[in-house]
């Protein structure tokens, strides 16, 4: 009888333990980095168009949020596997998403007018609206492999930096606009997105029907893509590259006047720099994505940061 005791409560014990365990996983899972073993397969998605897949190696979730990450390089260089797009894909793979890194084409490579004030206005549209097509390809391709990928396509989340996050925003909030309209949208529906230094043509265009939770970060001397309202790269009203750009302040304000959740994480004497710092900040956009996409939370907040060089 005391033999059977002990074994009752050594049982007890450790289905204690395993409990336990499930449920601090199922409370800190996409938020903590909770898994350490991580696999990545790379993808053509279009033409030669490649990205590259993380996930975690031996996962019981098959419905798991995906990131879609785009790199930045000013349309014309950036890759998808930089060492700092690399790290930023494992460490949220690590804390159980599936992640995608996407290469997009490079439309301005080699062009001699580039894409600061000397690209005339109408290029840098045409730009915006080719890297959005190639974010769109590469989300259905996605989707086409959800079951083989084990993701879910109604928790979607776009990342990006610089260019990347220029081509996020757009994509999300410009697709009611003439140029973007008839890119292939189709079903396509993003949960989230997140800007590292970015802005989009018009804000005006973020309704109710578009709006979606925003993460954005941005400093506001940054003298390329306006913090607020501002001509994009500060050209001058007579060159050729004079397009007005908004920027997250401005986005955030439209947000917060439809009563939609975002976080603007500001530094006031940051640069372009912090289309790379955030980078860093994992465990703040993973909180943010878990309260505010997955949990479904309305949090808006203006989070103020001096990041030290």
């Amino acid at each position: 009888m005391r033999i059977y005791l002990a074994f009752l409560k050594r049982a007890t014990f450790l289905i204690l333990i395993v409990l336990t365990t499930t449920i601090g996983n199922s409370q800190t899972r996409y938020e903590q980095k909770v898994f350490s073993d991580i696999k990545m397969k790379t993808y053509t998605y279009a033409d030669t168009l490649k990205l590259d897949f993380y996930s975690i190696k031996k996962d019981t979730v098959t419905k798991k949020p995906l990131l879609i990450l785009v790199h930045g390089g000013g349309f014309s260089g950036g890759k998808r596997d930089n060492p700092s797009e690399i790290k930023f894909c494992e460490d949220m793979a690590k804390r159980g998403y599936a992640v995608a890194s996407i290469s997009y084409r490079l439309v301005r490579k080699g062009n001699p007018l580039g894409f600061s004030c000397n690209c005339p206005a109408d290029q840098k549209i045409e730009t915006f609206v080719s890297v959005s097509k190639d974010i769109l390809k590469a989300t259905q391709f996605l989707i086409d492999k959800k079951d083989k990928l084990e993701f879910n396509p109604e928790n979607i989340i776009l990342i990006g930096s610089s260019a990347g996050a220029e081509a996020v925003l757009n994509t999300v909030f410009m697709k009611n606009e003439f140029s973007f309209k008839k890119l292939p949208y189709a079903t396509i529906k993003y949960k989230g997105v997140i800007s590292f230094a970015g802005a989009i043509v018009n804000a005006n265009y973020i309704t109710k029907n578009t709006a979606i939770p925003t993460m954005l970060f941005h400093g506001v001397k940054d003298n390329l893509v306006p913090y607020a309202t501002a001509p994009h790269h500060l050209c001058e009203e007579d060159k050729a590259g004079f397009i007005m750009l908004d920027g997250s302040l401005t986005i955030a304000e439209k947000l917060e006047q439809l009563d939609v959740a975002h976080t603007l994480v500001v530094d006031k004497s940051g640069t372009h720099n912090w289309a790379s710092i955030p980078y860093s900040y994992t465990n703040l956009i993973a909180k943010f994505i878990k309260q505010n996409v997955l949990e479904k939370q309305n949090i808006q907040s203006t989070i103020k940061v001096k990041h030290k060089n």
